[in-house]
């Protein structure tokens, strides 16, 4: 997906530069002609961010505008045509709190990028599509480095039968930072059509749910453990209905959100 990053303050150059890394080079950055003596790479623009937007609207899969999204609306209004050929468009105040899904959030791929985004900005997507608000399961997972996409597909499928879900039913895929390049869990993510969330170390440390722990996770990278931490915070007052499952390579757990205590 070739995606254009839009900003016009200091602060949000610093947010598009905390996304930039992620995309591996499918991201261009453009910012106003005055931050051109800055260092950054970007392409730099003088003419009005409504013309920008007419230009790019047709030239990349997905506009993130790093601005208000009263601003965004009014620059993108007048080149919407319908859901099946405009980009995707995801908002994002300056401080990168609140990444929003505004346009084209299923055919344009719009909610899959706000949620990428959002897993790299270590914050949670605003998605407001109807079907999107019924899918309330998050699969915590963690894998051994180069875990095959195979073994990772098929745990997760374990166990949402161990709990009788599919994976329909599926909001997030929730994992830890140190997973985020994890090439298999990329794969699956794709696949399956479910969006990655990254899951800061620091925050599973912080975590005051209870989960169970291991001395060999917690020598080997510094908490101790992955996949449950990384359900139970990966949604919203969630709780778990599947511990930890351990498999070849790959271990999973599954929490739902909105749930009672």
């Amino acid at each position: 997906m070739r995606i254009a990053l839009i900003t016009l303050t200091e602060t949000g150059i610093a947010t598009a530069n905390r996304i930039i890394d992620g995309f591996d080079g499918e991201a261009d950055l453009f910012l106003p002609q005055k931050y051109s003596e800055y260092e950054v790479l970007a392409k730099f623009y003088s003419e009005s961010l409504s013309e920008l937007t007419k230009k790019l609207f047709g030239k990349y899969n997905g506009l993130v505008f790093i601005m208000a999204m009263g601003i965004v609306v009014r620059v993108i209004s007048p080149n919407i045509r319908d859901k099946y050929t405009d980009p995707a468009v995801v908002v994002i105040d300056d401080v990168g709190r609140h990444v929003i899904s505004a346009l084209s959030g299923h055919e344009g791929g719009a909610n899959d990028l706000a949620c990428r985004v959002a897993g790299l900005l270590r914050t949670e997507a605003i998605v407001t599509t109807g079907t999107e608000a019924h899918k309330d399961i998050v699969i915590g997972v963690g894998c051994k480095r180069d875990a095959g996409a195979g073994a990772i597909k098929e745990a997760i499928e374990a166990s949402l039968t161990m709990v009788g879900q599919d994976i329909g039913s599926v909001r997030l895929i929730a994992t830890i930072d140190l997973k985020a390049d994890e090439k298999g869990l990329i794969e699956v993510s794709n696949e399956l059509g479910v969006p990655m969330r990254i899951i800061a170390r620091e925050e599973i440390k912080n975590c005051v749910f209870d989960y169970e722990k291991s001395d060999f996770v917690e020598e080997k990278i510094g908490i101790g453990a992955v996949c449950e931490p990384a359900a139970l915070l990966g949604g919203r007052k969630t709780r778990l209905i599947l511990a930890k499952q351990k498999f070849a390579g790959v271990t999973v757990a599954i929490a739902k959100e909105n749930l009672m205590w």
